[in-house]
């Protein structure tokens, strides 16, 4: 037991170990393992992480030292361990280790992400013998909320919404024991000391729990959802809806009642066994729907799978995700088919949190809540994940995986302090502290208000738990971003520095970035494949062949720029995209003659041409852009898919992709994709690719009245094969190819057959591809590539100082 009884000499060792170490149990692993490997010493808390003196004999300390890094908990994520020994006599060890009280010294450590509920803690709530039993906010350190609860630092129960909640003698005993998985767990409860879940109406009125269940308040919500009721659901980081996901009636009344018409529903399941009745499940997307983090994953859905055709309009696949809290589980225990999971909220406002809020907001939606009184101290939404091209790559950042923090690559200086604002759409915003980045949680449209107002306080949150005071904020070159003007008053206000960084470049920053690429490593060729940005020129952005890195990059050439017709209504009305590429690609004349006979031609005439054309020939409310997702919407709506409007961002896009039809994708010959050319413009010189041919040959494929699934497949297979071709061409100079790393970056690139298509022509060609995986490639990752460009620049500054 003890080994270091028959050591020769002790060695004394202060054991530095830096990252997302406190709250998640990592004293009392150490504790443990110091005890079985006859280690004497202590460690403790502090702002750098967790700081360990340890005495024993070398080899002791070398296997300690590999075992605290092995045997680390779940949670835990380790980003350095330091060793300092130093030989000191015998009489110097302690008698035994110890955890010692924390020492308040700052909060440069790490502050864990929420984590779902691990499995000794679901099995404890679904053990008639467990004094937890049916308890809906069991809990210990190896999961449960953590960003969702948290005030300020430092990271203590008195800091959080828990405060409000004294402990009982039992769970007393188990916040102090180092041996019990609860040590020092901030939200540890139980049914006689913590928060209480109970069934209400919205309208006010009592609720009869007799005729609804003779268990309790959750076994009741689900009962009313299996009778055909639409319950808003308190959850760890907001309020959800959920209904029956096989009620066809139930889910077409939430779309309505929610206004969110087409935009697909998350669903939860009780299990993944229950999951693949619906949807094939890879191993890699099992392990993600399975992880601490439990994000909804996207998954392709099985033919006729049994629930409402409502779910998820014009998609093949279905976003799952598991129970993730002792509620859900035990909400979820006595069904037999998935739940829809989806926002609590009126479509584009932000999830409600509290409980008066969402009996205001969501009384016209549904008539039941299941709320308790643990107040949300931050709103923190479902995070969005999908397995592409063999990754699994976040397409929304928020719970279990913010607040983890992204190490800044290799080159930036480690003492810098600046704050990134992020876009309008998407946002999040960017923390660096020291060697480390850390992306808040997905925010939303910052021009709802309630957005902005979450958006404000969750800064202030951050700032407070990272203790962060900026020299810098970085900016969007759009002045009418709100991230922009909030970004602009407080630099004013506080005599900050005010850097910025262009809307693309930072894209293509985000993806180096989280691929550590060191600041020296030289120029990549980005692609930047996005709906809009303001480019460097003034002119409005999208689709974009940029080389350079992080302090710079230089246009070498883009999709080419066709008229927003009505400025933003081009967004939200497809067609107009399709006018304005027909129109720029070969007239209406050409159009109307060669193509009269189609459905398009007649559609389009019945529109205000004479208006559009004004618009056109004027210049006015039709700004030129280099947009691939209009291009998107341009194709999707000539082939009468959302063609009059969408109701959500992308829909166009996103129902084109879920049409295309594999086996043509995979077995039809490249000759029949739709063709691009690269030309070079006049004025610049600079390539672009050039849709016309492309055009024609999917008009020729409407009148020949081709399958609408084919010509989405060879639209997609077309892009692609342009994007590489034009890769080749701007990476080779004098037949020798200069550039190697092709990042791809832009919120197109969450079109998996895209992204797909492109990374393997690119691979085929030898180049070596950088994608997103942990950062979004839509605006949801802008921030991190703004605060390196921004970093950049600082260090470019003060090394010209020098």
């Amino acid at each position: 037991m003890n080994a270091i009884a028959d050591a020769v000499a002790y060695r004394r060792e202060r054991i530095r170990v830096r990252g997302t170490v406190q709250g998640v149990g990592f004293r009392p692993t150490v504790w443990c393992l110091a005890r079985e490997m006859g280690v004497r010493g202590h460690a403790r808390n502090d702002g750098d992480g967790v700081l360990i003196d340890a005495w024993a004999a070398p080899h002791i300390l070398d296997a300690f030292v590999q075992r605290i890094e092995r045997d680390a908990p779940p949670l835990a994520r380790i980003r350095s361990v330091e060793r300092s020994p130093e030989t000191t006599e015998d009489e110097d060890a302690p008698a035994s280790f110890t955890i010692d009280a924390s020492a308040s010294s700052g909060s440069r450590t790490d502050i864990a992400a929420d984590a779902a509920s691990c499995p000794a803690c679901v099995a404890e709530t679904m053990d008639p013998f467990s004094r937890r039993y049916r308890y809906p906010f069991t809990n210990c350190t190896h999961c449960g909320p953590r960003l969702s609860i948290i005030r300020e630092v430092p990271y203590d129960r008195a800091t959080t919404s828990m405060a409000e909640f004294s402990l009982c003698a039992d769970c007393a005993e188990e916040y102090a024991d180092p041996a019990d998985r609860r040590f020092h767990a901030q939200p540890v409860a139980c049914h006689a000391c913590g928060p209480r879940a109970r069934l209400v109406r919205t309208d006010g009125h009592v609720v009869c729990l007799d005729t609804l269940t003779q268990l309790d308040d959750v076994d009741a919500a689900g009962n009313l959802i299996l009778k055909g009721e639409i319950v808003a659901i308190k959850g760890i980081g907001g309020y959800h809806l959920a209904c029956d996901a096989r009620n066809e009636s139930t889910v077409a009344r939430l779309r309505e009642r929610k206004r969110r018409y087409d935009k697909p529903f998350a669903l939860m399941a009780t299990n993944v066994e229950m999951i693949e009745r619906y949807c094939e499940v890879s191993a890699q997307e099992r392990a993600a729907l399975e992880s601490p983090e439990a994000p909804i994953v996207v998954l392709k859905a099985r033919a006729d799978c049994g629930l409402a055709s409502g779910l998820a309009p014009g998609q093949r696949t279905l976003g799952f995700m598991l129970p993730y809290t002792p509620m859900h589980h035990m909400l979820l225990k006595r069904f037999k088919a998935p739940v829809v999971m989806t926002s609590g909220n009126v479509s584009d406002e932000p999830q409600c949190t509290h409980n008066d809020e969402a009996m205001r907001r969501l009384n016209p939606i549904c008539d039941f809540a299941l709320v308790h009184d643990r107040d949300i101290e931050n709103r923190v939404d479902d995070s969005v994940t999908r397995v592409v091209d063999g990754e699994l790559r976040v397409l929304r950042r928020a719970r279990g995986y913010a607040p983890a923090p992204i190490d800044l690559p290799p080159g930036f200086a480690c003492n810098q302090s600046l704050l990134a604002m992020g876009g309008d759409l998407k946002n999040t915003f960017c923390v660096v502290d020291g060697p480390r980045a850390i992306l808040s949680q997905h925010m939303g449209d910052l021009h709802e208000a309630t957005t902005l107002d979450a958006y404000q306080r969750s800064l202030k949150l951050y700032e407070g738990l990272f203790e962060h005071a900026p020299s810098h904020v970085v900016l969007d070159h759009h002045p009418e971003y709100m991230s922009t003007k909030t970004g602009l008053e407080r630099a004013e206000r506080e005599g900050l520095g005010v850097l910025r960084a262009q809307h693309h470049h930072a894209h293509i920053a985000a993806c180096l970035g989280e691929n550590g690429w060191p600041l020296d490593g030289g120029p990549v060729l980005g692609v930047a494949m996005d709906g809009l940005g303001l480019g460097a020129d003034g002119a409005l952005w999208g689709g974009e062949f940029l080389l350079g890195d992080y302090r710079s990059v230089e246009c070498l050439g883009s999709v080419k720029s066709v008229a927003l017709l009505g400025g933003e209504q081009a967004m939200h009305e497809p067609w107009r995209n399709t006018y304005a590429h027909i129109v720029a690609q070969m007239g209406w004349g050409a159009f109307r003659m060669n193509f009269n006979e189609l459905e398009l031609h007649a559609y389009l005439e019945g529109k205000p041409l004479a208006a559009l054309n004004a618009m056109l020939a004027k210049g006015t409310n039709a700004p030129p852009a280099s947009s691939c997702g209009r291009l998107f919407d341009a194709v999707a709506a000539a082939m009468g898919i959302c063609r009059e409007r969408v109701s959500y961002e992308g829909q166009a896009a996103v129902e084109l992709e879920a049409l295309v039809d594999e086996h043509c994708l995979a077995h039809e010959t490249d000759q029949l994709a739709y063709p691009f050319t690269l030309p070079r413009e006049g004025g610049t010189g600079l390539p672009y690719l050039e849709p016309l041919a492309m055009w024609n040959a999917l008009l020729g494929d409407l009148i020949l009245k081709t399958p609408v699934p084919i010509m989405a497949a060879r639209f997609h297979k077309g892009l692609a094969k342009a994007i590489a071709h034009a890769v080749r061409v701007l990476a080779t100079r004098d037949e020798e190819r200069v550039v190697h790393h092709i990042a791809l970056s832009g919120g197109v690139f969450q079109n998996a057959v895209l992204l797909e298509q492109v990374s393997t022509r690119l691979r085929a060609q030898g180049f070596i591809v950088l994608t997103h995986r942990q950062v979004p490639s839509n605006d949801g990752g802008l921030s991190f590539g703004q605060a390196l460009i921004g970093l950049a620049q600082l260090q470019q500054q003060r090394q010209g100082e020098q």
